[in-house]
């Protein structure tokens, strides 16, 4: 097992009416920055638990967090910060509005041009705006990590940042939201959780062998729930059991000790900035062909992967690893998730070359946790991606 470092203050508050708590979780005398998507929270009841919650507070709201959050959009609501001097800021939202937050939280006392948090991917370590979240649409794990993503949108960049600074506060997770969820966004959250997860287990056999056991376990958890949670967001058994996978997924527990491999994210944060393709579904194109085309390597991984999570039986490595990928597309296809760039997009041609182009400039040479994910790797997986 590698060496590793646990740290995660998040006070996370699960289940049923707890947002009624949040009075609880934020100073009396704060001045808070309400912050919020497209406004779905009108429509589902949640900010009026948000606001009852928190009757007698200085609150200023702040609306219009899109997904895939603008670093142009949350500037506005760090200039608003600023200038109201407030304090502390809320986000009400997915993973989306959380991500903003973190940025916001970053750069209101940032010391330079905010964008260098960004295109520099500067260590948040200190001096931020404290922040709490209220989660509404499970898929990201932002409600318990210290990660975000942001997109630039005059370069067309999605890029990240993080630090131990930028943790919330608490996070309440009721999942009586998914009721209220369009299918497609449910569909979304199970297979960005899915990947998630696959992105720090589908490496290489190593002896880290809770870490193993628990990354199968949300695997097969979502596995089977994803498809009927989809059909019935209302079944509180499912919802909370979705929203607690989404969380565990990406909260640093199963990625200590252990090689990662986030090339897919990478691949799949450009689709996003080209096309505008829901992120999950980006993930759901790229992870099978990053499979194929690295199988090699990650052939053992994939067939402890089919043995341990969808019970292949097959002895031969190679094809229980090939059956492996199948089974994982199978699924991807009953999530609602289609396989091909082109079937979002018909200009796609010159999509390889714009990728592998982007990460040589920025020095992303050697992905992978062998360092074996090179251009013409990104290339091969995005041409057969088309």
């Amino acid at each position: 097992m590698l060496n590793f470092e646990l740290y995660n203050p998040v006070n996370l508050v699960f289940g049923k009416g707890q947002t009624s708590k949040l009075s609880k979780l934020i100073p009396a005398d704060a001045k808070v920055l309400l912050a919020y998507g497209g406004g779905s929270i009108f429509n589902n009841g949640v900010h009026a638990q948000v606001t009852d919650a928190l009757k007698g507070y200085d609150i200023t709201e702040f609306g219009g967090i899109e997904p895939n959050p603008r670093y142009e959009t949350v500037m506005k609501a760090v200039e608003i910060v600023r200038e109201k001097k407030l304090d502390f800021i809320l986000a009400v939202g997915g993973g989306s509005v959380i991500d903003g937050v973190k940025f916001i939280s970053a750069a209101v006392k940032f010391d330079g041009d905010p964008i260098d948090i960004l295109q520099k991917r500067i260590r948040i370590e200190g001096n931020t705006v404290p922040f709490g979240t209220v989660l509404t649409l499970p898929a990201t794990g932002s409600e318990m990590n210290s990660g975000s993503v942001i997109t630039i949108n005059s370069t067309q960049e999605k890029l990240s940042f993080g630090g131990p600074a930028v943790f919330p506060k608490f996070s309440i997770c009721d999942p009586t939201v998914v009721a209220s969820l369009p299918k497609r966004q449910v569909q979304n959250g199970v297979i960005d959780a899915f990947t998630h997860v696959m992105e720090q287990y589908l490496t290489y056999p190593h002896d880290a062998m809770l870490q193993d056991r628990i990354a199968e376990g949300i695997l097969q958890t979502l596995i089977e729930i994803g498809p009927d949670v989809a059909e019935t967001p209302a079944d509180y058994k499912l919802a909370s059991n979705f929203m607690w996978c989404c969380t565990m997924a990406l909260n640093g527990l199963i990625q200590k000790g252990v090689p990662t491999d986030w090339a897919t994210h990478m691949i799949g944060h450009e689709l996003t900035a080209l096309y505008e393709i829901d992120h999950a579904r980006t993930l759901a194109i790229i992870a099978p062909n990053l499979y194929r085309v690295l199988f090699e390597t990650k052939k053992e991984k994939l067939a402890q992967y089919g043995c341990r999570v969808w019970n292949i039986t097959e002895s031969d490595t190679d094809k229980a690893a090939k059956q492996a990928i199948e089974k994982t597309v199978d699924f991807f296809k009953t999530m609602g998730m289609p396989e091909k760039i082109s079937e979002y997009t018909a200009d796609y041609g010159n999509t390889a070359d714009f990728i592998v182009k982007r990460f040589e400039e920025r020095g992303w040479k050697a992905m992978g946790e062998r360092g074996n994910i090179t251009p013409d790797k990104v290339r091969e997986i995005v041409e057969m991606s088309y």
